[in-house]
């Protein structure tokens, strides 16, 4: 049997999880008392219905080193191993329970740290069920992911700083000013931790035909077998915008639109929107 690829949800894979046969562990979120599982009965409306009336972020949870340790002897009756992709161990402490998950699988079950999140580490993931369909070995498989992974263009530009101020990643003068100036600063990822880049000015349609620009003059060279189009439910008009410029500015021999989960959407809110993809050196 092949190598069985799995990933944590917050890779927002969308319908490529089915056409890839990728095996999914989803987070959790709990909204007050309740808890529930990300990609599977709650949506980003729940989130924002849910911010909107609380004025508080959902508590986002990783599972248990015994739901791991089950979910792998389950994905190890569809392969002889298993490579799974996880969010950030910068950005989550999931990391840790997976890896002591993995260690009583006697070696078949390889944990890759994404140093990315959302469709970043989808990037990753998708790459990997390429390789796998090629015949790789997953020893090779590994090594090829694991030079991949600091070329992964994570980045997005949010609409507002609101969410993200809730989360405690910027101060409130910060997100007032933003507000206030119609800044919507770009936040990427750099050795697997979330940082802010350039900060864009106006309505976010403009910001984001500058954010995609600015991403095809920094990396001229990159992968063009795929890019990711990510976004938190955001408006048509400013999908419809990153559309048209990735097609006029990139070659992409696929261009997959996908929407945010619920663990992603609960940090950066509405109207949030990314261009993923690997570059070249």
């Amino acid at each position: 049997m092949a190598v069985r690829i799995t990933s944590d949800s917050t890779c927002d894979l969308g319908r490529l999880v089915k056409e890839r046969e990728i095996g999914i562990l989803p987070l959790g979120v709990n909204l007050a008392e309740k808890s529930y599982l990300d990609g599977v009965d709650i949506t980003p409306e729940d989130i924002f219905k849910f911010v909107e009336e609380t004025k508080i972020l959902p508590k986002t949870n990783a599972p248990s080193i015994a739901e791991y340790e089950e979910f792998f002897a389950e994905q190890l009756k569809l392969g002889d191993e298993v490579m799974h992709f996880n969010i950030s161990a910068k950005s989550s402490g999931s990391h840790n329970m997976v890896v002591q998950a993995a260690a009583n699988f006697n070696g078949k079950v390889r944990v890759i740290d994404s140093m990315a999140l959302s469709s970043g580490q989808g990037l990753l993931v998708v790459k990997a069920a390429d390789l796998r369909d090629e015949g790789k070995t997953a020893e090779e498989i590994e090594e090829i992911i694991l030079s991949l992974r600091e070329r992964v263009n994570t980045s997005f530009v949010p609409d507002s700083l609101d969410y993200l101020y809730k989360g405690g990643r910027v101060s409130k003068m910060t997100m007032y000013g933003a507000n206030l100036l119609k800044i919507h600063p770009e936040i990427m990822m750099e050795s697997g931790q979330l940082i802010p880049g350039k900060k864009y000015r106006g309505k976010m349609t403009m910001c984001v035909k500058q954010y995609i620009e600015d991403l095809y003059h920094k990396y001229p060279s990159y992968d063009k077998t795929r890019c990711f189009i990510t976004h938190s439910t955001a408006d048509e008009e400013i999908v419809q915008v990153a559309r048209d410029k990735v097609k006029e500015l990139f070659e992409f021999d696929e261009v997959v639109e996908t929407v945010a989960g619920s663990i992603i959407t609960s940090h950066c809110g509405k109207n949030t929107l990314g261009v993923l993809f690997i570059y070249n050196k």
